[in-house]
């Protein structure tokens, strides 16, 4: 099953709020408790736009199947090279194969932007989200149990990370 991945545009932000409020709702994808409004989406569209980052998404006839998109990891000149990822299907495509045509096309658009490093934040129980990322190259960096806590419980965190452009230099 092939779907088109293109750039999101503003009239895509409606199934892009519905599938980031299923996962605030429901998983653990997403460590907010709070439902976000379209207000909140087209900000954030705004600021990706402003930084030259993409939003991806998969879509059909019904709408927005999935997106993807990456932002700075940390806020400080150092770690220019470094973007944090997101990667979000809707609840009803979840399994069909889109995680894995997001993400290529998305570590593509990093190595695009001269980034060199990708770095993945995933709620430790996430084993599907885990092997996602192990099976497009990245590694397991990090631990961090109990940092974090949605549902009355504590949520554990894997960092995993890629490097995109392994010959490199720093500049």
């Amino acid at each position: 099953m092939s779907h088109p991945l293109r750039d999101a545009l503003p009239n895509d932000l409606p199934g892009i709020l519905d599938i980031y409020n299923d996962a605030v709702r429901n998983t653990t994808a997403i460590w907010n408790e709070t439902p976000v409004n379209l207000a909140n989406r087209q900000a954030w569209f705004a600021a990706r736009q402003q930084q030259g980052y993409p939003i991806l998404v998969a879509v059909d006839e019904t709408g927005v199947l999935g997106y993807a998109s990456f932002g700075d990891w940390r806020p400080f000149e150092g770690f220019r090279h470094t973007v944090e990822h997101s990667v979000y299907i809707r609840g009803d495509q979840r399994g069909k194969g889109l995680g894995p045509l997001l993400m290529t096309a998305l570590i593509e658009r990093a190595r695009d932007c001269g980034k060199h490093v990708m770095v993945a934040a995933i709620e430790s129980g996430n084993a599907a989200s885990v092997r996602l990322h192990e099976r497009l190259g990245f590694v397991v960096t990090g631990q961090m149990p109990q940092v974090g806590v949605k549902f009355g419980r504590w949520l554990d965190l894997t960092f995993m990370q890629r490097v995109l452009t392994p010959d490199a230099k720093p500049v």
